[in-house]
C-alpha cells in the first residue's frame, strides 16, 4: 500500500513514478523499501494517468447508488410477473378439475 500511495504523491508533485522514486519515498517515510515492489507498481503504472483514473473512480463510485436502484425495481417487476403468473397457473389447474 506504501508503494500506491508513494505513487499518489509522486504524481501530485509532478514527478516521474518510477522504481527509483518509489523507493525514495518509501526510504523517506522511514520503511524499508523493497525493490520487487517497487519494480512492479513502476511497471504497472506506466503509461497510466493517475488524475484521470482518479477521476473516473470517482464517478463510479457516484452512479454506484443510481444502478443499485434500477436493479431493485428490476427485481420488483420480476417478482410481480412470477405472481401473475402463478395465479394464472393456478386458475389453469382449477379448470382442469371443476
Amino acid at each position: 500500500m506504501e508503494y500506491i500511495y508513494a505513487a499518489l504523491l509522486l504524481d501530485a508533485a509532478g514527478k516521474e513514478i518510477n522504481e527509483k522514486s518509489l523507493t525514495e519515498v518509501v526510504k523517506a517515510a522511514g520503511m524499508q523499501p523493497d525493490e520487487a515492489m517497487a519494480k512492479s507498481v513502476a511497471n504497472s503504472l506506466k503509461g497510466v494517468d493517475i488524475k484521470e483514473v482518479i477521476k473516473n473512480a470517482q464517478n463510479v463510485s457516484v452512479a454506484q447508488p443510481a444502478h443499485a436502484e434500477a436493479r431493485k425495481e428490476e427485481k420488483k417487476e420480476e417478482k410481480k410477473e412470477e405472481k401473475v403468473s402463478e395465479e394464472a397457473a393456478a386458475g389453469g389447474l382449477a379448470s382442469l378439475f371443476g
